[in-house]
């Protein structure tokens, strides 16, 4: 893979027109102001991250995970061009110098997917088909189908839902470039590839746009002829992927510690654990004016962020001609320095024993495996069912844009996920609650 190719400004849905703008804003920073302004991106505010939405402590939801994923992949970025450009001039005329950028919309767009009440949202509806009333439907369904439904992957799902035609919507989805559409699929590979991890990039309806993008971009195809299709990623995804794996490891850490689920004795020793003796006495003197304790957290994971940033950029420069030939094995996280890479470690395996299996934590997944797992029932049954009197009523809840009525089995059954995953945590519930009558509306 080369980086001249790897780059382009193309426009999915938009390869034959040509468009005058009237301002300077380059065709990467209008995908970023387009996510920016899109409603589904808006709709993240109201999606959990890991802890129940606000209550009286404000902690990340999608949204803000987001902005700031998108603020450090940015960070990443630019700094990856500046050493790249110094390293390769001769790519000067090429757009690398503004991967900052794409990388940047890549980063806003990622969790764009999502199905409401975070992973217990994919789970719900993997098991939906795999275990539960879907496994009717499965002698209807092609081998691949299956795999899309049982698999339901929310990567898979934002590169959908920026492609796909909707109803009364234009051609290409967002209409992004090629190459942020291609930075935002951690798994360029299609479900029958899934693997032990069940992770794939693109449904088998959006096979073809997938196939268009990597063609375009000269993503090197690693499968053998005649096998499921598997691409090596596009190198932004490292990035895209580093400044996720950076965000959501400290940011929880940091929630957890305003929530009181970790004490700030822990946090600091978890926190400091990225540094040297040197640097942590420089740290610790800090400590001596910030004497407010949520300030002097949010001071260390700046500093840990920091550090983060700089091992990332240079694990990526370091393996730069790995990455372009498809061989880069692992994330750039994993391949960091002894003592940063020990630390994040350490933050891994307390978050997993007494982050993301606390109470609130677990009750959210509960809860919200139990709200989607209804939902999907209950629609499935209706798009299938349609002459039924309850389904009609159900069907009329369904905005005009989703292909409820579509000819096939499979596009109903994606028009319905694509109808649940695009909810709101507030709306499934809401919408739940008065399926089963417990709230009405108020007249």
């Amino acid at each position: 893979m080369n980086w001249a190719q790897l780059l382009s400004n193309k426009r999915l849905g938009q390869e034959d027109s040509h468009h005058r703008h009237s301002d300077d804003r380059s065709e990467f920073q209008r995908d970023f102001d387009r996510l920016i302004f899109s409603a589904p991106f808006r709709r993240l505010q109201n999606k959990t991250q890991v802890f129940p939405l606000p209550g009286s402590v404000f902690v990340h939801n999608r949204l803000t995970h987001s902005i700031e994923v998108s603020s450090v992949g940015r960070s990443l970025a630019s700094e990856i061009a500046h050493k790249l450009l110094q390293l390769h001039p001769e790519l000067t005329n090429t757009h690398l110098s503004e991967i900052g950028s794409i990388v940047s919309a890549a980063c806003l767009a990622h969790d764009l997917g999502n199905p409401p009440f975070g992973h217990s949202g994919e789970k719900a509806i993997g098991t939906y088909f795999s275990e539960r009333g879907g496994l009717k439907l499965k002698e209807h369904l092609t081998s691949e189908e299956w795999n899309d439904i049982t698999h339901f992957e929310g990567n898979a799902n934002a590169f959908r839902l920026l492609t796909h035609q909707f109803k009364g919507r234009r051609p290409g989805g967002f209409v992004l470039t090629y190459s942020t559409l291609a930075s935002i699929v951690k798994y360029p590979f299609e479900s029958t590839a899934a693997g032990k991890k069940q992770k794939f990039g693109f449904f088998n309806s959006d096979k073809n746009d997938y196939l268009k993008i990597a063609e375009e971009l000269g993503l090197k195809k690693i499968s053998a002829e005649g096998k499921p299709i598997k691409y090596a990623r596009h190198p932004l995804v490292y990035l895209v992927e580093a400044a996720d794996d950076i965000c959501y490891e400290i940011m929880d850490l940091e929630d957890a510690h305003k929530l009181k689920l970790v004490t700030t004795q822990k946090a600091h020793e978890l926190l400091l654990g990225f540094f040297d003796e040197n640097r942590q006495n420089t740290i610790k003197e800090t400590f001596s004016f910030v004497t407010d304790i949520n300030e002097q957290i949010v001071y260390l994971r700046s500093c840990v962020i920091g550090c983060l940033v700089k091992e990332c950029v240079q694990v990526f420069i370091d393996n730069e001609k790995q990455i372009l030939e498809g061989t880069f094995q692992g994330s750039l996280i994993s391949h960091i320095s002894e003592r940063p890479l020990k630390a994040y470690k350490s933050c891994e395996d307390f978050s997993l024993t007494n982050i993301y299996k606390s109470k609130d934590v677990v009750d959210i997944e509960l809860a919200g495996f139990k709200v989607i797992s209804t939902l999907i029932e209950l629609m499935i049954e209706a798009v299938t069912n349609p002459e039924k009197a309850y389904s009609k009523l159900l069907i009329n809840r369904v905005s005009s844009q989703y292909e409820i009525d579509s000819p096939t089995l499979y596009g109903k059954i994606l028009a319905v996920l694509d109808y649940i995953s695009g909810m709101t945590d507030v709306f499934a519930l809401d919408l739940y609650r008065k399926i089963n009558g417990n709230s009405l509306p108020i007249v």
